[in-house]
């Protein structure tokens, strides 16, 4: 991971609020994130909900159309949703394109027997109930990787360590990345040093940590973190989009995800949902041209990492046991 330079990017209506008395506070430079993703980029980009090849190919014509830098292209609704050759066929349309494709793991708490995950508390969340759940996510995690999958996204951090373990032992490919999901991000500076620490590639933390948090977060790791600058609604439906600069300044290197709130749920997908995948994915496409246009004019877009770039850099991890 290499460190990069602070910047200070320009603050919205700073210049002429200034002039009325109405300037805001000077921008702490210690509040700034030192790293960078090994390439020297600061920020990637990120199209979540991508159910499958067509709905993939609208996200790659859109961002054509649109002149919007995709970086990674994520699924939510599970490798077993797929077939094998909608997955070799999302592989390959991502391989030509130099885009990174991570799909998620699966079976998880919200499709499972329990009932606590459908309670006001909300149980254990997404997390993997008993060895049968863990030991069907190992099963679509080796399946993707053998279709030529090398993002896997993960929901319980029982299965991040053991993915992380295969992950050493050779039983997946090393260059494969585990991306946490942000049904289960971590919400303070130590916990997400724990995800680090149990394999985590990239984290996505929840859309309403405040700038402080950021900051906090980056004096104890160096991960990158994953953020929906706009949320889906069960996420909170957060819009951040005008802050989108001092996120990176203070985040970075951060993978800026283009949710969209106002728009129905659409996991597990099926076909019976396409029109409504096609029409989010455009849109999703078109938030996050929205979101470049504000970094472009606060002066903070030319940090950008070179598309097809993936890898995170060298991270701290937990010892593995003699066992392992």
């Amino acid at each position: 991971m290499t460190d990069a330079p602070t910047t200070l990017p320009r603050r919205p209506g700073e210049a002429a609020l200034t002039p009325l008395g109405l300037g805001g506070p000077a921008l702490c430079p210690e509040d700034a994130s030192p790293h960078a993703f090994p390439d020297g980029g600061r920020w990637r980009t990120e199209v979540p909900s991508v159910e499958g090849p067509e709905v993939l190919n609208t996200v790659l014509e859109e961002a054509g159309r649109l002149g919007v830098p995709v970086h990674r292209i994520s699924q939510g609704s599970g490798v077993w949703m797929l077939t094998d050759d909608e997955i070799t066929e999302m592989v390959g349309r991502c391989t030509e394109r130099d885009v990174e494709l991570c799909l998620f793991t699966g079976p998880r708490g919200t499709w499972d027997a329990g009932a606590s995950v459908r309670t006001d508390s909300g149980g254990a969340g997404l997390r993997a109930r008993g060895h049968d759940a863990l030991a069907g996510c190992v099963e679509d995690a080796l399946r993707a990787a053998s279709l030529g999958v090398k993002c896997l996204l993960v929901a319980d951090e029982g299965v991040l360590w053991t993915l992380h373990r295969l992950r050493e032992a050779g039983t997946l490919p090393a260059d494969t990345t585990f991306k946490v999901s942000a049904l289960i991000g971590p919400v303070n500076p130590a916990a997400f040093a724990v995800f680090e620490g149990l394999g985590a590639d990239s984290v996505n933390i929840p859309s309403d940590l405040t700038l402080s948090h950021f900051s906090e977060i980056r004096r104890v790791s160096r991960a990158p973190m994953d953020l929906y600058i706009e949320a889906p609604d069960d996420l909170g439906g957060y819009v951040r989009m005008y802050e989108v600069a001092e996120l990176v300044r203070r985040g970075a290197p951060l993978y800026l995800k283009f949710g969209l709130a106002k728009a129905p749920g659409i996991y597990p997908y099926g076909r019976h949902l396409r029109d409504l995948a096609l029409n989010t994915a455009r849109e999703r496409v078109r938030r996050g041209r929205l979101a470049l246009d504000l970094l472009a004019r606060h002066g903070a877009d030319g940090d950008m990492s070179p598309l097809g770039s993936r890898l995170p850099g060298a991270l701290n991890r937990f010892p593995l046991t003699p066992k392992d």
